[in-house]
């Protein structure tokens, strides 16, 4: 990694789910549940049915909630208050990733497909609380998923960052797509690396990668 890569950044943008903490965590085994069964109970079809739609929805429209209010008319302040009431006990604290944050400099800011409520939870229990500027949920991108081009839009131009001046941190590479179109720096979060023209970098480490740059 080039030493000056990040040295024009003064925004650095974090995804919550499986980037700020590890995928063993699997809080999204709890969530998919309780996605299947508030479809199920919503819309009146099988698990199955359910199942199916959560997933296709997902592939289609960048979450399963955005198929929701596309194709069902849902409203989406029940949904994301029911499906992100899950157990955190089991994750841990993470001084070391709060410290690396910390010093970065620059604003920090978590941008995040979940609920922004729910962001606040996952940031108290790894121990990460207070360390950003601000917190967006989906709630804040007018419903707007990433990957759409309208939810980088919403949410930038609210926080008011310069995107040629701004890293993006995520584990999902479609969701890097429109911020390296936008003049990001792009990093992706997870145990295995993909090569492609929109991922400036790969870590399966983000503690150890911030490390690096500090």
């Amino acid at each position: 990694m080039p030493e000056n890569a990040f040295s024009h950044v003064t925004t650095w943008v974090f995804d919550l789910d499986n980037t700020l903490y590890p995928p063993e965590a699997r809080l999204f085994d709890q969530i998919e549940v309780r996605m299947t069964a508030w479809v199920m109970k919503a819309l009146g079809v099988s698990q199955a049915e359910a199942d199916r739609m959560r997933r296709d929805y997902w592939h289609d429209h960048g979450t399963t909630l955005s198929g929701l209010m596309r194709l069902h008319d849902v409203d989406p302040g029940p949904y994301l208050a029911d499906v992100h009431e899950i157990d955190m006990s089991h994750l841990q604290r993470d001084p070391d990733l709060a410290a690396h944050i910390r010093d970065l400099p620059g604003r920090k800011i978590v941008f995040t497909n979940g609920s922004g409520p729910y962001a606040e939870r996952v940031l108290e229990a790894r121990g990460l609380s207070g360390l950003f500027a601000a917190i967006y949920g989906i709630e804040h991108a007018g419903f707007h998923p990433k990957p759409d081009r309208a939810a980088y839009d919403t949410v930038f131009g609210t926080d008011g960052l310069d995107p040629t001046r701004a890293a993006m941190f995520e584990d999902d590479p479609r969701n890097l797509i429109e911020p390296f179109a936008m003049g990001l720096r792009c990093v992706h979060v997870a145990p295995d690396p993909v090569e492609a023209p929109h991922v400036h970098h790969s870590t399966a480490d983000l503690s150890g990668f911030l490390k690096a740059l500090l």
